[in-house]
């Protein structure tokens, strides 16, 4: 937390990517504090029944799931973290009509319907007491009793890996359709966000703003928008000619290309980046900081210090 005029704004932006073309769909900036559900719902206006939308264990509320349901749309997250579950067959839950006890430590809410195979169910949440802050009374109130939904549980084998195991939830029910391994498989695809926003980051150069209003910053940001999904469309046609996913064509090349390209230029061969599978890198950083003191206090306050400093007395030889 930094004192007030001891640091520059932070924003927090929630962004929908599509996982195939890797288009920025959304990007909605709000306060550093913000959390992500709180806008999520201006991000559903585009999707479309039968769309599946997924993400990390922020977007696993009941709310959201029951939102994306009534639009037709499938969710498919990481179980958030005080979500309690059990995969035991017929195991008891706490009621939402019943007070809990001092026993029902541990106990899932949720009911359970039906087993799908190992760590593979069917439960069924109950409408919570408590309304969302982000939700208005009239909004919650439409949301369904309860809601039928899919957990599972799967193993992470990827050397390397933060996790062993995962834990999703899921609006996608039928297990002859959607298999356990095709859902793993399809969750997998989530951490592709990682790499668009890396490329927004650091290859584009957005992870500092520049504008001082937040009309600038609107502009500045609709501009980043702009260049990165004119990247992504020219990996798209290179991808097409070149006969590979999107997603292998190198973001900084294809920029690179649209940046010297000249007025009905034909598109040339662009990078493919190779299949690095079980490549792990750590999250650390290389370069290091300069040897400065935070700002902890206005730069009027240090400046005034600096000019009122007395010199300690120098030592003269006798």
């Amino acid at each position: 937390m930094q004192a007030e005029g001891c640091g520059f704004p932070t924003a927090h932006l929630l962004v929908q990517f599509h996982a195939y073309t890797g288009y920025l769909i959304d990007a909605l900036p709000a306060p550093l504090r913000t959390h992500d559900l709180a806008d999520v719902p201006f991000t559903h206006h585009g999707l479309r029944a039968g769309d599946v939308v997924a993400g990390d264990r922020a977007f696993c509320s009941y709310a959201h799931l029951a939102m994306l349901q009534k639009r037709g749309v499938f969710g498919l997250f990481r179980a958030h973290q005080r979500l309690l579950i059990s995969f035991k067959p017929w195991r008891r839950h706490v009621r939402p009509d019943r007070k809990v006890q001092k026993g029902d430590a541990g106990v899932p809410r949720s009911r359970f319907i039906r087993r799908l195979g190992r760590h593979d169910q069917l439960v069924e949440y109950f409408k919570p007491d408590r309304r969302p802050s982000w939700m208005s009374p009239a909004e919650y109130e439409a949301l369904p009793a309860s809601l039928v939904v899919r957990e599972l549980r799967v193993k992470v084998r990827t050397p390397g890996s933060r996790v062993s195991e995962l834990t999703l939830v899921t609006t996608l029910l039928d297990a002859k359709r959607y298999p356990k391994e095709v859902i793993a498989r399809l969750y997998e695809k989530r951490w592709a966000v990682e790499v668009n926003l890396r490329s927004l980051k650091q290859t584009l150069k957005m992870d500092v703003l520049r504008c001082g209003t937040w009309r600038g910053v609107w502009k500045e940001l609709l501009v980043f928008v702009i260049v990165y999904n004119l990247v992504r469309r020219v990996m798209l046609e290179a991808a097409r000619q070149q006969a590979v996913e999107p997603d292998r064509i190198s973001f900084a090349d294809a920029l690179r290309w649209l940046r010297e390209a000249k007025r009905g230029e034909a598109l040339p061969r662009l990078r493919v980046n190779p299949q690095r599978r079980g490549r792990v890198e750590p999250r650390v950083k290389k370069r290091r900081p300069k040897q400065y003191d935070l700002m902890t206090k206005p730069r009027a306050v240090l400046r005034k210090k600096l000019l009122h400093q007395t010199s300690p007395p120098k030592k003269v030889a006798a």
